[in-house]
């Protein structure tokens, strides 16, 4: 048998097998060609979503009304103070003298020999409040704490990190003043109403003297126990804008003029600078050239994928696409369409410098929009942002989706949202004795918490701020990020959670208090604000209505007045948020997708006609090899016996020797 094909018989068998399977692999090359067409096309489309999402990104910075009503302030020396703004600022300017800042209170212990002396155990309570005129007043937005001061931690040094694990609201430190180690005791905030007023239940049984935990008693007022040093006062910053004093507890100042901050650094008594409000025209220009270079950069993706070079009549590989033809087509009527409910006196793009030119892109004219900008006649957020405008001041606009309709909606409201209360039922006792009627037990929103008041004489007023301090103090109600507030009218305490709506609820649940402050207490849970909104019944929560029907999405916050027609809610959607759901509708939907799934569809499709292929081209070419086998195998034999009769022939006797 021969060991190599063709050997037998000289034939090239490989080399011929190799050009049959050649051609017929022919069909193979197609599809090789056909699934890089469709991979090119793949890959086409892939950048076109790109440059979608892209552009999508460009239209958030739009969105918002804030963005075209953002202000800058600046101050002529910024060595006083730094300043920032918001929307709600007015542009103009004021003149503003700092005359002092506000400092918070600090406190000093007597000296001790070092930091491990022993000062003593039992419980520290730190309240805040305010001294004037004798008298110590509670400020009921800050919450008392008590802190517990066992035997192991009464040294100096353990007190020290008793008071700051605590976080009471002050600070403890130690300091060597060369003679001995002093505690030093600061309020963490500045302001008269944040002065400190610390009291002690010592160990020792007595809570007033220089002794044991006592040293570390302060009370200012008359009558009151100082065993501690004041150092640094609690005041006010004090300032006078345009001829206006105004005493703040903060340095961080952000009620005195609407919507601007001023952080103030330094006094200057005597001295005034100025603080100008501008509107941020940098800003607005900055968004809306993003917008123009995203959108550019989105056409520019589109002409490469489907381009036709007439010079060399080459097409691209999405030349004619439908897909590619709608997107474009879409895009730019929503640019070019003008907006039939927008206000503000705009309703098309070319009004602030965009417009369109001759090769499809967009041109932005910086200098148009200025103009526009420095019209009060002109708002230019509503061409951008979905913008809802109320005919009441107590009814705001708070956001809608891409489901609220364009329109006018006319808002009715049939009940206002209100606070959970617990009332009391008589007069509170004003004498509050340890062990007698010192604990309370609430539910507050749902959360359950305890205290137990300082015992003493109160006013009416000093014991709501005392209960008020005490419940807000508490870790339970202060994690849950929930509030009271604590009022009293003739007497009688009222306990209001400082949330709105059906969820708001305030429940006395015991305490030996109960009855002496209380008595039987009359409690209300709290109720969501509830109306309709054109007539379709709307979702309320807390404070807020969310409608239905053409106002899905649409949401309002309702903070006061009364029953009845509260006036219309105008609303539209700018091209920001009309782009973003056209945009939205091409990458979460099925126009690009669709294309995309079928593309993948045929390139597996070319995958299963190439596994079909190769398997036939294999069979035909063992077909092929074994016929060319045998027929070097046949004549190699016949090559063989024509040697042999060629050998026997030679041997057969010449003619000419007969």
């Amino acid at each position: 048998m021969l060991s190599s094909p063709g050997i037998g018989s000289g034939l090239d068998i490989n080399g011929i097998v190799s050009k049959l399977m050649q051609a017929e692999s022919r069909p193979l090359t197609a599809l090789d060609s056909k699934e890089a067409q469709q991979q090119t096309k793949l890959t086409a489309f892939g950048s076109l979503k790109g440059a979608l999402s892209s552009f999508q990104n460009s239209l958030t910075a739009l969105s918002s009304p804030a963005k075209f009503n953002a202000m800058t302030a600046s101050i002529a020396d910024n060595t006083v103070a730094n300043v920032s703004a918001t929307s709600a600022a007015v542009s103009g300017s004021h003149s503003i003298e700092i005359q002092t800042l506000a400092q918070a209170q600090k406190l000093k212990s007597a000296n001790f020999s070092t930091t491990d002396a022993t000062i003593g155990s039992g419980t520290l309570t730190i309240q805040f409040g305010t001294y004037s005129g004798g008298s110590f007043t509670l400020n009921p937005e800050k919450s008392a704490k008590s802190i517990t001061i066992s035997s192991g931690n009464s040294s100096l040094a353990g007190i020290r990190d008793a008071i700051n694990q605590a976080k009471a609201g002050v600070t403890a430190s130690i300091i060597n003043d060369g003679s001995g180690n002093r505690l030093v005791i600061a309020s963490n905030e500045t302001g008269l109403s944040n002065a400190l007023k610390i009291t002690a239940i010592d160990s020792d049984s007595t809570n007033t003297d220089n002794a044991g935990l006592s040293q570390l008693v302060y009370d200012a007022s008359t009558g009151g126990t100082i065993n501690l040093t004041q150092t640094t006062a609690a005041s006010n910053a004090s300032l006078v804008i345009d001829g206006i004093a105004i005493s703040k507890a903060s340095n961080k100042i952000t009620d005195a003029i609407e919507g601007v901050t001023l952080d103030l650094l330094k006094a200057n008594a005597g001295t005034t600078t100025t603080l100008n409000l501008t509107r941020d025209t940098a800003g607005i220009n900055s968004a809306i050239s993003s917008f123009v270079k995203a959108f550019n950069d989105l056409n520019k993706t589109i002409v490469d994928v489907s381009k036709y070079d007439a010079a060399t009549k080459q097409a691209s590989i999405l030349t004619g696409d439908s897909t590619v033809r709608s997107v474009q087509t879409q895009i730019r009527k929503a640019i070019s369409d003008p907006l039939t409910t927008a206000g503000g006196g705009l309703s098309l793009l070319s009004e602030v410098g965009i417009s369109f030119q001759a090769d499809g892109t967009l041109k932005f004219d910086s200098g148009k929009l200025t103009q526009v900008l420095n019209d009060p006649a002109k708002d230019v957020s509503t061409l951008f942002a979905s913008v809802g405008r109320t005919s009441d001041s107590l009814v705001s606009f708070v956001s809608a989706d891409s489901n609220t309709a364009n329109g006018k909606y006319a808002l009715n409201i049939t009940q206002l949202a209100t606070h959970g209360t617990a009332v009391g039922s008589t007069a509170a006792a004003l004498t509050i004795n340890t062990g007698i009627n010192d604990s309370l037990n609430f539910t507050i929103d749902g959360v359950n918490t305890s205290i137990t008041l300082a015992a003493g004489a109160y006013t009416p007023s000093s014991l709501a701020a005392e209960i008020q301090s005490r419940i807000n103090g508490t870790s339970a109600i202060s994690s849950a990020g929930l509030k009271v507030t604590v009022s009293e009218s003739a007497g009688i305490l009222t306990v209001t959670s400082n949330k709105y709506g059906s969820e708001s609820s305030v429940k006395i649940t015991g305490g030996n208090g109960e009855t002496d402050l209380f008595g039987t207490s009359v409690e209300t849970d709290g109720v969501d604000v509830a109306g309709t909104i054109n007539g379709v019944i709307a979702t309320g929560s807390g404070q807020t209505l969310t409608g239905a029907a053409e106002s899905s999405g649409l949401i309002l916050k309702v903070t006061g007045g009364g029953t009845g027609s509260r006036g219309d809610i105008d609303f539209a959607h700018g091209f920001a948020q009309k782009l973003n759901k056209i945009v939205d509708g091409m990458l979460k939907g099925k126009l690009i997708d669709s294309r995309i799934d079928g593309i993948n569809a045929s390139i597996k499709d070319i995958e299963t006609q190439r596994e079909k292929l190769q398997l036939r081209l294999e069979n035909i070419e063992k077909r092929v090899r074994a016929q060319f086998t045998a027929l070097d195998a046949t004549i190699a034999s016949m090559t063989q016996t024509s040697n042999f009769l060629q050998q026997q022939l030679s041997k057969l006797p010449s003619p000419t020797n007969n």
